[in-house]
This record gives structure tokens, sequence and C-alpha cells, in this order.
């Protein structure tokens, strides 16, 4: 399971080719797009990131455009459009390069995003080397507890499991679990881990020698997603849809039931 990562409001832009003639609203189009996630609308998401996307064009405001690419790879992704989630992906790295962004944290989230991309698609190579661009500057430029650090961690080791890399997703998801663990709320991705960790246990050792390791993931990952002081808002009802598939495949059936009238209850109060 991904971490999306979203792209700071704050972002130091280089030289552009084009001559801005205005700026789309960033935190008003963010602000109304997790509205429509928090009622799972991607069709909504999508059409208004892609309204405000010629807005930006029509504007030439690169830096809108940026901010709103990065939000339409993850929509993208989610509906498992692979033509849409390449080509946002193509040009949000494009303009990365454009706007001198390339050694920056902003660019680092783009490559993030992107790789998160390539990844879902499987192009995990090109996701690889995506990741370990923004892992540079990441490590470099962000606190030990930026929850950042811990999204690219977790969403790194799954391209690494993915391309048969087991050794190294395992050190990443216990890199993802120690940062998260500093993050407020962070109980939420560290659930996430542990599934994931469970997955390429049973990757790596099979569903039966793997079984009390995968047990002890599940046992983690219940205890951290009935955290009483987790707010149980929209991204806590998206985390139960994304966690509950697992707890069903491992046969936790009572609790992945739990998770999803819960996250029907919060969405049907959003």
């Amino acid at each position: 399971m991904e971490n999306q990562t979203k792209i700071t409001m704050n972002l130091c832009c280089g030289d552009s080719k084009k001559k801005s003639k205005g700026a789309v609203p960033v935190s008003r189009i963010i602000e109304k797009l997790d509205e429509h996630l928090g009622r799972n609308d991607y069709a909504a998401a999508e059409r208004h990131l892609k309204y405000w996307l010629n807005e930006a064009e029509i504007l030439s405001d690169d830096r809108g455009a940026f901010a709103v690419i990065n939000e339409l790879i993850g929509i993208y992704r989610k509906c498992g459009n692979r033509d849409g989630a390449i080509k946002a992906s193509e040009d949000v790295l494009r303009l990365t390069d454009d706007m001198g962004l390339s050694d920056s944290v902003g660019g680092a989230t783009a490559y993030v995003n992107a790789a998160t991309a390539y990844k879902c698609f499987g192009e995990w190579d090109r996701a690889l080397t995506l990741y370990e661009k923004a892992r540079a500057i990441y490590e470099r430029e962000l606190p030990e507890n930026d929850g950042r650090l811990g999204g690219l961690y977790n969403n790194m080791a799954l391209a690494s499991s993915d391309a048969g890399k087991y050794d190294e997703a395992l050190q990443l998801f216990e890199k993802a679990l120690k940062v998260m663990g500093t993050v407020k709320n962070g109980e939420l991705e560290q659930a996430i881990t542990y599934l994931n960790m469970a997955e390429l246990e049973e990757r790596r050792a099979g569903l039966e020698d793997g079984a009390e390791y995968i047990y002890d993931c599940l046992e983690k990952a219940e205890k951290l997603l009935k955290t009483e002081s987790i707010p149980q808002n929209g991204y806590y009802a998206f985390v139960a849809e994304k966690c509950a598939p697992t707890f069903d495949y491992y046969g936790w059936f009572g609790f992945a039931e739990e998770l999803k009238t819960l996250a029907e209850r919060i969405r049907s109060r959003i």
C-alpha cells in the first residue's frame, strides 16, 4: 500500500521559460480536492484538477501546474488509469527540470509521486531510480522525523519488494516505521507498513513458513489502527478501506468488517 506525498505550498522555483500572467489558488484547489477525496469521489476530483490545470496553463502558471499535476498523478493511479498517470508523471518531471527544482525538496516530492505511479504500473527499475534521487535530497534536507521520509521509505520498499529485493525492502520498511513513530498520528502509516511487511514475508518465506511473523505484523497493525487519539476523519476512512482487504485476505474477517463499517460511518457524515 502506497503513500501519496503532497507538494508543499512554499515552492522555491528557478527561472521559468514563460512569463506568468497570474496564478491559480493552489491552497483552495487542494482544500476542495480533499473534500472530493473525503467522499471517495475520484471522478469529481479528476474534473476539478483538470479544470485548474487548464487554468494554470492559460496563465502560464508553472507553479500552479506543478502542484496540480502532482495531485493528478495520485488520482490516475488510484483509478488504474495507466496512460494518464504515466503522462502526468512525465509532465511533472519535465516541469521539475524547467523550474529548476531538480535538487529541491519540491522536486524530490515530484520524484516520489512519479516513481509511485511507475511502480504501480510495473516499471520498477524506473521507479527505484527516481526514489533514489528523492532519497538523496530528502535525507539531506529534511529532519529525521519528517513524515515525507516515512512515506518515501514505505513506497521505495514496495518497489524493492516487487523487484525481488526483499532484504532491501525490509530495511526500508523498518526505516519507515521508525520515522512514523515520531510523527503525530503516524500510527496509521505504521499500520500500513506492518501490513506491507506481512505481505513481504509471505513473498519471501511463503504463507506457512511465514505464518508467525505475518500474525505478529497483523496484530501490531490492528493495535495501531485502534489508537484512540487518532482523528476519525476522511483520511482515517481512506486508510481503513486500504487496510481491510489485507486483513480479509489473512482471515481476520471480523476486524476487516469493523474497518469497512467504520469507514462507511465516517464517510456518511463528511
